[in-house]
């Protein structure tokens, strides 16, 4: 690159884009790559703080930062992602529709550690809505040799693909709603408003829900019925806890349910228990997804409809992160609970 004064530069053509910053109000490109220098053009880069411009002349062995970009963002996601234009060298994947988002952590970090070359994403398990920024990324340096970028092209395909989302099911779920308080009247059912908007919520039909007594027989039964019907998940809520009245546990078991944990490092959420019904998952919820905005469902409902099977290594993870702050506005999924 040759360094050329600002006053000299009429007539050049920029070699990367120029970033101005108001406090406050704005930060972009003020003048793009390529972008040919005019008189008039003058008095606007000395206002950025370009007393000096760069004049590029690239050798073959030698990439641009939006080249670059684009070979690095082609190399670590896979062909559902979408890529937004080069800008100021950099270049945010996007999500072509809703679904899980998974990192392969170790191979990430094996390219942050080359030198010159960085990738940013969002935390690996993030529920992603559909044209949601999840990843960018671009080289430190205006240019950089090839052979780098060839790297880490060879690195990536033997790791495989390091950025990626997991499209969402639709699914159809059944409810048994437990509690002989909700099944007599005594108390407001308050499943639909809670449980039920959020799996209406995720494009999931809710095939039916039933309500039924602390008793374990009709627990049993209604998890069968549901099972009968077709249902894809299962879900049941409430009676987990340690009092003798709360059978839910029982009841599933009942069914013939294997457990596949009970118990949960997450709060709210910890009475939490998953289990399998022949092939059907079958989630039973404490009664706290009533009362909390967030809970352990928020956390593990996203990984069902993506189609993963949850392991006890899996909920043992989820320790790490897996205290919700109940902050007074909520932000989830943008906040620490569960990453």
């Amino acid at each position: 690159m040759k360094k050329i004064r600002v006053e000299d530069a009429i007539g050049t053509v920029l070699a990367h884009d120029m970033t101005r910053i108001t406090r406050g109000k704005f930060k972009g490109v003020a003048f793009k790559k390529g972008h040919l220098v005019k008189k008039e053009d003058i008095p606007e880069l000395l206002r950025i703080g370009k007393q000096s411009l760069y004049v590029l002349e690239l050798g073959d062995d030698q990439l641009h930062e939006n080249d670059a970009a684009q070979r690095i963002a082609t190399a670590i996601s896979d062909q559902t992602l979408d890529f937004t234009e080069p800008r100021e060298g950099k270049i945010n994947l996007v999500t072509r529709h809703a679904g899980l988002l998974k990192i392969n952590v170790d191979a990430l970090l094996q390219v942050n550690k080359m030198g010159q070359i960085i990738v940013a994403t969002l935390k690996n398990n993030f529920p992603c809505k559909k044209g949601e920024i999840i990843a960018g990324t671009r080289i430190i340096p205006l240019t950089i040799p090839t052979k780098h970028i060839e790297e880490l092209e060879a690195l990536t395909k033997k790791t495989g693909t390091i950025v990626s989302v997991k499209p969402y099911t639709p699914l159809k779920v059944g409810a048994v709603v437990t509690g002989s308080e909700v099944f007599n009247g005594l108390i407001t059912d308050d499943f639909d408003p809670s449980v039920g908007k959020k799996i209406t919520d995720a494009g999931c039909t809710l095939i039916k829900k039933i309500l039924v007594p602390d008793d374990i027989p009709a627990i049993s039964n209604a998890v069968l019925a549901l099972k009968k019907l077709g249902c894809d998940l299962i879900i049941t809520t409430g009676g987990l806890s340690v009092d003798p009245d709360d059978v839910t546990r029982q009841g599933v078991i009942q069914a013939g349910a294997d457990v596949t944990f009970y118990g949960s490092p997450v709060l709210p959420g910890a009475m939490l228990m998953v289990s399998t019904l022949d092939t059907t998952p079958v989630i039973s919820l404490p009664a706290c997804v009533f009362y909390y905005k967030q809970t352990v469902f928020d956390l593990i409902f996203p990984r069902v409809l993506a189609g993963e099977t949850i392991s006890g290594d899996d909920i043992a993870a989820m320790g790490h992160g897996g205290l919700c702050m109940n902050c007074k506005v909520c932000h989830y999924p943008v906040c620490s609970f569960g990453r």
